[in-house]
């Protein structure tokens, strides 16, 4: 068995540098979503709401002038963020503990690391010549239509669905409970700027909330159709509001919280208190 007592007494020399580096990354990737989701909502540039997850994100960095170097920069912030969200999942340099709340919140540091990981693998892949994943949406509608296919499948979607949906509530929690605070010295941001950049965090957390509960609806309207088509990630919920009355103002909204949300990656990464005792 592997010993990581003598592993964890390194943390202070590299779990920070990664973790900040990891959330600019994190910051860059929703400040593109953002402004990408905001040119679609007014047609500006010929964008289309329908490309608007992270992978469309990857290649308009990749069509940009030195677009390999800068997604390769970005690929390594997301390998930094996944391995600084593996830390706090498998070293505790949090202190969750090892109760159900701390194994809980532990388990979703690990899913968040994962997720970027294959994020960050995508990313790679595009900087290689590989166009990687063609459209998330699409495989997230292949597993639907595995599940559905299995007994109970109708059920088991719409459990995945109310997850989500729960996911989007707790977003939306943390802006309005000021959670989204918690480790950020906030007294050390300048007074003229603190204001606007706390708001700035709660607009961004409520615009991904509501983004996570849209997807989160699509997946129960998969259930209750039983049709795989239904569901989908960020570019479906983007097409989702679109197509609703005002669509491009409620689209343009989201898309401005993204951004904010994107902001306040960079904040987090200046002045977020990390963990680095295990």
């Amino acid at each position: 068995m592997i010993d990581l007592s003598n592993f964890s007494s390194n943390l202070p020399q590299w779990v920070k540098r990664f973790a900040q580096l990891g959330l600019a990354a994190k910051g860059v990737v929703y400040c593109l979503v953002g402004i990408l989701a905001f040119m679609a909502a007014f047609e500006i540039g010929g964008s289309s709401e329908r490309n608007l997850n992270k992978q469309g994100v990857f290649r308009f960095i990749l069509a940009q002038p030195f677009g390999q170097i800068l997604l390769t920069l970005v690929a390594i912030g997301l390998v930094c963020y996944a391995l600084w969200r593996l830390t706090q999942a498998f070293l505790d340099n949090e202190h969750k503990g090892t109760d159900a709340k701390g194994i809980g919140r532990r388990l979703v540091y690990g899913f968040s690391g994962l997720v970027y990981g294959f994020l960050a693998y995508g990313s790679f892949r595009m900087v290689l010549g590989s166009q990687g994943n063609q459209g998330r949406d699409n495989s997230r509608q292949t597993l639907v239509r595995e599940i559905l296919q299995k007994p109970f499948g109708q059920w088991l979607v719409g459990l995945i669905g109310l997850c989500i949906i729960g996911i989007g509530l707790y977003q939306i929690y943390r802006a309005l409970s000021g959670k989204y605070l918690k480790n950020v010295q906030t007294s050390a941001i300048k007074t003229e700027l603190k204001a606007m950049i706390i708001r700035s965090g709660k607009i961004g957390y409520i615009a991904r909330g509501i983004v996570w509960g849209l997807i989160g609806y699509l997946f129960i309207k998969a259930a209750l159709e039983a049709n795989a088509s239904k569901a989908g990630g960020s570019s479906s919920a983007f097409v989702f509001l679109e197509k609703a009355s005002y669509g491009s103002y409620l689209l343009g909204a989201v898309a401005l919280g993204l951004f904010c949300y994107g902001i306040f990656m960079f904040v987090r990464a200046r002045y977020e208190v990390i963990n680095t005792s295990s």
